[in-house]
């Protein structure tokens, strides 16, 4: 396509996790180019290293970007899908079509941000246009410092400053018209990409519980604020009731911005007359997931290294069975093995629940923070760097504001307080559902004939404890010292 008009030069927009038309900076700033526009995704899984999107996340990601590529469809546009290193494919993509710019979304990974560095130096060398738009987060990583120009450590000060800050930008509308080429490049099928699982199919309740696109998003978004959000700061705590958002993975992929979001919560919080503190309590978790941002950006080593120096000489175990127990939800502690299921099932756990797991294998087990992150990681649909590091190095105690950094969760009065009936337990630990409630959180305190009454054989269909709390709770105490 070189050599055409200028005026029918098209702008490329770059998608990557902003997978949505509306509040789109980037997207509205290339229309205002009133240039032709080329939509395009490009899986790059080498430059994610490490940190390439897992089996859960690779599903949520066909489904979106087969929503995306409808809603550019209804506005008789395309989404053009490209496969290979970012960077060869984007700067060969703009000399093919002899485009004048590159627009994209901020990201703030450090492969992501690398790559995003390099492809814009290679781009201006060469006399062609790159930009980047925020638009993932509410406030820039750089723009919220401490009074001495450094970056915060301890969550309740950067809330603070992120809260006085406000948010008065308006989200932006999805544009009216995206103007097309005269020519379409060509583009990958997405089925080809084999995003989704064939043999096995593990993906039977991801499809039950989810409906990734920014449309879906959209409905999710609507029904938490008109169900939950009023008792959120209640309810939120409590897996056996649906009282959380559930956004966070279409956050991750982009379908909605935290700026939409923002816009239609605060209007509830307690600043406005009639508002509740659960709308407090819920944008104060949307500013948890920019302090994880924050975090990342400043400490770059945060997905792989300890934040405190000192964790680099714990005495951490390698034990592949205990970590196999965990995985599959055979601890013998039900709370624990009811989390790891609805992770597997659904590709998500309730946030109590993801501490009460994390703690149990990092302080009970012993075994490292990271393997327990990779699980997540390849299980999580919302997997999400910079939430899943510093969520993770935050129970394990080597985080930033884990105070006390030696402190252990108790699963069984964890399940106490938080599901006291047992219906969390009971609806993904099937097989000690008919016990007493008095017994639910802690099976093996059960006399024998209400074992016999619920069906349950202890070390049979159901595993005895793989380690005992008040010893695993001593070992861990003795293990923190060795880092105090």
């Amino acid at each position: 396509m070189p050599g055409t008009e200028d005026g029918n030069r098209p702008v490329i927009v770059w998608f990557a996790q902003d997978l949505r038309l509306a509040d789109h900076p980037a997207l509205t700033a290339a229309v205002q180019q009133e240039r032709p526009i080329i939509p395009l995704y490009v899986l790059d899984d080498e430059a994610s290293g490490p940190w390439a999107a897992g089996g859960a996340s690779r599903w949520w990601l066909h489904y979106s970007l087969q929503a995306l590529a409808a809603d550019l469809a209804q506005r008789g546009s395309r989404l053009i899908l490209r496969r290979g290193n970012a960077t060869t494919i984007i700067a060969e993509l703009v000399q093919e079509l002899g485009a004048t710019a590159v627009f994209c979304t901020r990201r703030y990974e450090p492969c992501a941000s690398a790559d995003e560095r390099k492809l814009k130096n290679h781009l201006s060398q060469r006399g062609f246009d790159f930009r980047r738009f925020g638009g993932s987060l509410l406030y820039e990583p750089e723009t919220v410092a401490t009074k001495d120009a450094q970056p915060f450590k301890v969550f309740t000060p950067f809330s603070k400053v992120c809260l006085a800050q406000r948010v008065t930008s308006s989200a932006l509308p999805t544009p009216a018209k995206i103007t097309t080429p005269s020519q379409w490049p060509a583009s990958d099928v997405l089925d080809d990409w084999v995003l989704t699982p064939r043999t096995p199919d593990w993906a039977g309740g991801l499809r039950e519980c989810w409906s990734p696109g920014e449309a879906g998003a959209t409905r999710r978004l609507d029904a938490f604020v008109e169900s939950s959000l009023d008792e959120y700061h209640t309810s939120r705590d409590r897996p056996d009731c649906a009282a959380t958002s559930s956004l966070s993975p279409h956050l991750h992929f982009g379908e909605l911005s935290p700026r939409q979001v923002w816009h239609r919560v605060a209007p509830f919080a307690s600043t406005f007359p009639g508002g509740t503190e659960g709308a407090d309590s819920f944008l104060r978790e949307l500013i948890w997931r920019e302090f994880s941002y924050h975090m990342l950006y400043h400490w770059p080593t945060l997905p792989e290294a300890p934040f405190r120096p000192g964790f680099e000489r714990f005495p951490w175990r390698d034990d592949e069975h205990m970590l196999a127990a965990w995985q599959l939800g055979r601890t013998g502690y039900p709370l624990v093995d009811a989390g790891m299921r609805q992770l597997w099932h659904t590709g998500w756990m309730h946030n109590r629940v993801r501490m009460v797991t994390a703690s149990f294998l990092v302080k009970h087990l012993l075994i490292p923070w990271q393997r327990g992150a990779a699980w997540f990681w390849d299980t999580l649909v919302d997997a999400d760097l910079a939430n899943n590091s510093a969520s993770w190095q935050w129970v394990s105690g080597c985080g930033v504001d884990a105070a006390p950094y030696f402190r252990i969760f108790n699963p069984i009065l964890q399940g106490l307080k938080f599901d006291p009936d047992g219906t969390y337990v009971r609806r993904w630990v099937p097989e000690i559902a008919l016990l007493k409630t008095d017994y639910i959180h802690q099976p093996w305190l059960a006399p024998t004939s209400a074992l016999e009454d619920a069906s349950i054989r202890l070390g049979e269909n159901y595993p005895e404890p793989v380690v005992d709390h008040a010893f695993a709770r001593r070992r861990a105490l003795e293990a923190f010292a060795t880092v105090r």
